[in-house]
């Protein structure tokens, strides 16, 4: 039993990048130690990092989830906080991985490493299911972890069912009865898995090499099935789209003249000396004198990656503008959207609060909760509030015009995060799904 990667000719072209994936899951399903793991195997532990672990278990097994468990809180509770991020390479590929808290409480956190990854590992610990009983009862936190994948357009969600060699007698059993109960709540909420595998983080089956005990599983390991895995590749096709996150000053020539380089991470599209453009809100155009990247002059710069553009005229522009093609700009101010809230208060219709898109800030206000997905049946029902880790549909209303875009299309374009005006909180994340 197991299952394999088949990639079209685009994504191959995009398995040589770096592989940004989160692990993600309900707390204690093992996400830590599989990094660790992972890290282990491949040999990127530094020597005085390994020396502390060896100390530290006193003659017992390393406990590999302290290499991301960063914060002293972290240790002292055997839990993840926030989100760590690591770094391992093989011969094929490199990889960062976000290694997300699996507590409710913490799941604005998991938000955080998903909406810039490539892949999602969602572990699931074959020891807190009734895998005999069906039908089979997924934890709430598998299926909201995955949910929250999928609408963050995480590309490709891979199962690992973790803890099989708890039960070696019944691990064929056990495995093909949550691999039947996943594949079930995937149909239902949309999602295409790219594998379903067998791991034991702690003993190391299946994540890196191959069980010489399961043998009954065909597929590939974890890690050769991310080495398969295509890294997200922006819109290169369409009109130009830049969210200014910053300014620079170049004194290099003197006093008396300064230009200035104005520098975003590109939404869409490309740019190259000699294109106009226009700035959003101002609506003034310039034409593109010089193109930067990392610091040097190039021909072009395409989506995906952060450039400078020096214009050929001064122009006023600032952190949280947009520089875009000429061609017209759609903005609105209200718009329709998936609204992931994350905040002990609940989203209350008609209350303002503050929105951030790319690098701008507007007041909004929501004007409508459509529905509220219910995330043990994936079904959508009438709803005035959002709780916190509710997932709803909304409307917004922005005090001022936007360039927003629907995020199916565009991720940088069509995401922006709420923050609450008083407390300056993060309370929800906003997934833009039409204009009005």
């Amino acid at each position: 039993m197991g299952s394999t990667a088949v990639l079209s000719p685009e994504a191959d072209a995009l398995v040589h990048k770096a592989l940004r994936f989160l692990t993600a899951g309900s707390v204690d399903d093992g996400k830590s130690t599989l990094i660790g793991r992972l890290l282990y195997d491949s040999r990127a532990i530094l020597a005085d990092q390994l020396d502390a672990l060896e100390k530290r278990a006193a003659g017992s097994a390393i406990d590999l989830s302290l290499l991301t468990d960063g914060l002293e809180a972290e240790r002292e509770q055997g839990i993840t906080i926030d989100v760590a991020y690591r770094y391992f390479a093989t011969r094929q590929r490199k990889f960062i991985i976000a290694d997300a808290p699996g507590h409710e409480q913490y799941t604005r956190n998991m938000v955080t490493a998903a909406a810039g990854s490539d892949a999602a590992v969602v572990l699931v610990d074959i020891t807190k299911l009734d895998w005999r009983t069906k039908p089979l009862q997924l934890l709430p936190q598998t299926r909201r972890h995955s949910v929250l994948a999928q609408l963050l357009r995480v590309p490709n969600i891979v199962f690992a069912i973790n803890k099989l060699d708890a039960i070696d007698a019944d691990a064929e059993a056990a495995f093909a009865a949550v691999s039947e109960a996943l594949n079930h709540f995937a149909g239902q909420a949309g999602i295409v898995p790219a594998g379903i595998v067998p791991v034991s983080a702690l003993r190391g089956d299946n994540a890196t090499v191959r069980s010489a005990i399961w043998h009954w599983y065909t597929g590939p390991t974890l890690l050769e099935l991310l080495h398969t895995l295509p890294a997200t590749d922006e819109r290169h096709d369409g009109a130009l789209l830049i969210p200014v996150q910053y300014v620079a000053k170049q004194s290099e020539q003197g006093t008396g003249h300064q230009p200035r380089t104005v520098w975003g991470r590109i939404a869409h599209g490309s740019v190259r000396a000699g294109d106009t453009v226009q700035v959003f809100p101002s609506g003034q155009t310039a034409v593109v004198a010089e193109v930067r990247r990392a610091g040097s002059v190039v021909n072009c710069c395409e989506a995906g990656q952060s450039a400078g553009l020096v214009l050929d005229r001064q122009l006023d522009i600032s952190r949280g503008d947009w520089i875009a093609s000429t061609a017209p700009l759609q903005t609105t101010q209200r718009f329709a959207a998936t609204l992931a809230w994350l905040d002990t208060e609940p989203a209350q219709v008609g209350r303002k609060y503050w929105l951030r898109h790319g690098h701008r800030w507007v007041q909004a206000r929501i004007t409508a909760i459509d529905s509220r997905r219910d995330i043990h049946t994936l079904e959508n029902g009438d709803a005035h509030e959002l709780a916190v880790n509710e997932i709803g549909q909304v409307q917004i209303e922005t005090q001022a015009p936007l360039p927003v875009e629907a995020y199916a299309s565009n991720r940088i374009g069509g995401a922006l995060i709420i923050v609450d005006p008083a407390s300056n909180r993060t309370s929800g994340a906003l997934l833009v799904a039409a204009a009005a």
